[in-house]
């Protein structure tokens, strides 16, 4: 893959990296209330699901880790592409369902990275 792709797709992987550690670990913390506005008692009664999607940002991220690591090997791309697509849908339904900002910060990260690997 390309260097600017390979970024991009890094680009992203941190950042699921990130959704992980904001909704699996620090969900109830004042800095997960903070930045997803909720209550104390709002966050106690949805952490396990946080936990539980903070877990399949983290398996997002991996795959998106594991098309870098494979680097140019034929399968590579076609790895990179699944994974990208499946963020993708990831930040429509959250969109759709939770917040229209996820489509901002989730999805536009992982469609930029698309373009770029679908042209390189």
């Amino acid at each position: 893959m390309a260097t600017v792709a390979t970024i991009l797709i890094g680009l992203v992987a941190v950042l699921h990296i990130g959704f992980f550690v904001l909704e699996s670990l620090l969900w109830t913390s004042p800095t997960g209330r903070k930045v997803f506005g909720m209550s104390r008692e709002q966050a106690q009664h949805t952490a396990v699901l946080a936990k539980n999607q903070g877990v399949y940002n983290l398996f997002l991220a991996a795959g998106l880790i594991w098309s870098i690591v494979l680097g140019a090997a034929p399968h590579a791309h076609a790895i990179a592409l699944f994974f990208l697509v499946c963020v993708i849908v990831a930040a429509v339904v959250g969109a759709l369902t939770a917040n229209p900002r996820i489509l901002i910060v989730q999805g536009v990260p992982a469609i930029a990275a698309l373009a770029v690997t679908l042209l390189a």
